[in-house]
């Protein structure tokens, strides 16, 4: 596992993450492109040719402040920013905590991800379409309608990790999940005792949780699979170009753990 340093954008390499205190980020991939792994290892380079082997941190800012690209990196450095204010000092961004250039490193990553936001102290929900002023209970709030609550990889994002804080676009707190947790679960319809891990996942049926994702949508078919490897506590390998036979395996995988005839409504 990669952390990223929320001050110096440095990514460190973590062999027990529990040993770690550090946030995570869930948010909705911009279309136009996101920074990669490879992104930060090239931003960093740049920092040390510009400012030397050990910049400050305030060294650090300064420059991101004035990066020509600064739109290109504005959520990564709007969240490494919350962080710091609130006293982390590492964060797991997925869009560039990840070697997707490594088949082996991408295959690890997605069957551990539900572990890594479980195993964050909070998880930042950023919901990029929400202004600061919402109040998401009420009855046609941006909160309720936010393409946060429509991606699949969201759903393990909001289940796995104890506490969740709700941003706006402005990075605004809009309230947690225990806090909101009626109004979340009339949008995802996942019971509040789930939602505030008074209840286990493996005490909900086969059937509810693929209820859950149904109406969820992902970039990739194979990730309509591989975004529920968590919710049922699957580990397989990823195949990449597999299509709907990741689902398949994915059903087959679920039949061998979990003795739940639920499973064939879908």
């Amino acid at each position: 596992m990669w952390l990223l340093d929320a001050a110096t954008f440095v990514l460190c390499s973590v062999h027990d993450p529990s040993q770690y205190r550090y946030a995570a980020l869930s948010h909705v991939w911009d279309a136009r492109g996101e920074p990669s792994f490879q992104d930060i290892h090239a931003l960093h380079a740049e920092i040390g040719r510009t400012l030397g082997s050990d910049p400050d941190e305030e060294q650090v800012q300064a420059y991101l402040e004035g990066h020509d690209q600064r739109i290109f990196w504005s959520k990564i450095v709007g969240a490494c920013a919350f962080a710091r204010t609130h006293g982390y000092q590492y964060i797991w961004i997925d869009m560039c905590c990840i070697n997707k250039t490594s088949s082996a490193e991408l295959s690890e990553a997605v069957n551990s991800m539900f572990e890594w936001y479980a195993q964050a102290s909070v998880c930042y929900a950023y919901l990029h379409d929400v202004p600061d002023n919402e109040h998401p209970s009420g009855e046609r709030s941006k909160f309720r309608s936010s393409k946060w609550f429509k991606r699949g990889w969201t759903l393990q994002e909001l289940v796995a990790p104890l506490s969740v804080v709700f941003l706006s676009k402005n990075w605004t707190v809009l309230g947690t999940k225990h806090v909101h947790a009626r109004v979340i679960e009339e949008i995802t319809h996942i019971s509040r005792a789930v939602l505030t891990h008074d209840e286990s996942l493996d005490s909900v049926s086969v059937a509810e949780r693929m209820y859950w994702a149904s109406e969820r949508q992902t970039t990739r078919i194979e990730d309509e699979a591989y975004s529920l490897l968590g919710i049922f506590g699957i580990h397989m390998p990823t195949i990449y170009g597999e299509g709907k036979q990741a689902f398949i395996r994915l059903q087959e995988e679920i039949l061998r753990r979990i003795p739940d005839q639920s499973l064939f409504a879908w």
